[in-house]
């Protein structure tokens, strides 16, 4: 085996086995399997300067969370899309656009840079913690960008279960159909899985619609992150190579390339369900990974020092979209 990749061997074993302890305690007793893997990560915080275990948590918290953004794009195809129709696709949409807009908007009221911005309102609009990460790829990389992309996976986390637990009891309330329950659900809970048992916790129909409805924000991520990369192109070269001439990076990075060509594939057929359910499996371990990965690189008394503001700021962009979602099914209706 070559050297460099001894090298990185201690690092992704830890990794590794902070993800699986993360899934098993998520599997036997519930809950968010992420951030499980962030806490148990922050746990080890002390091992991040330690020479042996550096290069692979590094290599975790990058090329592995890249490929793992990257191969969500199974999930995906273009029938699904389609068999929303215009109507609620273009309502998805104006609720993801206007949700980014607002996160812009309150964030430089709140005294929060651009970048945080973007990112505390892509994980909203999209999809919660993938969404984070994915976006967090491509904008300035520094400790401070670190320790913030951690206090949104943290924070966009628990308020996607809390939506979980309180959104189909509003559907209930507000005796909304299969459809339209489906809607409200898959249009406004950021993580996927969060979606997936709100919607069942309800009927199988309105689990269904709920899911597609989902599906379709997640392939927003291609747009969201190439014109977030296009905004921070020269600041993220500049951020990477400090004192340096900045080194040209692509517009596109290549695991969005991954994405697209999986979407184009599967929608085509070419992808077996056997295979579509391993690579979203293997898409989810290695999302988890990367968070413990993270987790480790960051503390406790980082995570603490974001502050309120980022939270203020994701409570705002969550309950913005959910009203925005319900005020266009009634005007709809």
């Amino acid at each position: 085996m070559p050297p460099h990749l001894l090298q990185l061997l201690p690092g992704i074993a830890l990794s590794c086995v902070i993800a699986m302890a993360a899934t098993l305690v998520s599997t036997l007793h519930g809950g968010p399997q992420f951030l499980y893997a962030l806490f148990f990560g922050v746990a080890f915080h002390y091992l991040n300067a330690d020479a042996k275990t550096k290069p692979g948590i590094e290599f975790c918290s990058r090329f592995v969370l890249r490929l793992g953004v990257g191969l969500l794009g199974a999930r995906i195809t273009a029938d699904q899309i389609a068999g929303l129709g215009w109507s609620t696709a273009a309502m998805v949409i104006a609720a993801v656009v206007t949700t980014l807009l607002c996160g812009v908007l309150l964030g430089r009221l709140l005294g929060m840079s651009r970048a945080q911005s973007v990112l505390s309102g892509g994980s909203v609009a999209i999809c919660g913690a993938s969404a984070a990460l994915a976006i967090s790829a491509v904008l300035p990389h520094n400790k401070e960008s670190e320790r913030f992309t951690l206090m949104v996976v943290v924070t966009v986390t628990v308020l996607s279960t809390l939506a979980m637990m309180i959104y189909p009891l509003v559907a209930t309330l507000l005796h909304l159909p299969p459809d339209l329950a489906g809607l409200f659900l898959g249009g406004t809970i950021h993580d996927v899985a969060q979606v997936v048992g709100a919607g069942y916790m309800l009927n199988q129909e309105t689990g269904d619609y709920a899911t597609i409805v989902k599906l379709f924000r997640v392939s927003m991520l291609v747009v969201v992150v190439v014109v977030v990369s296009g905004l921070f192109k020269r600041q993220r070269e500049v951020s990477e190579n400090p004192g340096a001439v900045a080194r040209k990076q692509p517009l596109v990075p290549w695991f969005l390339w991954v994405f697209v060509a999986l979407v184009v594939i599967n929608s085509l057929g070419g992808v077996p369900g056997a295979v579509q359910t391993g690579l979203n499996d293997v898409s989810r371990a290695c999302l988890v990974v990367a968070i413990a990965a993270l987790g480790v690189k960051t503390s406790f008394g980082q995570l603490a020092g974001a502050g309120w503001r980022p939270f203020a700021l994701l409570l705002v962009e969550t309950l913005w979209m959910a009203c925005f979602v319900l005020g266009a099914i009634f005007l709809r209706g």
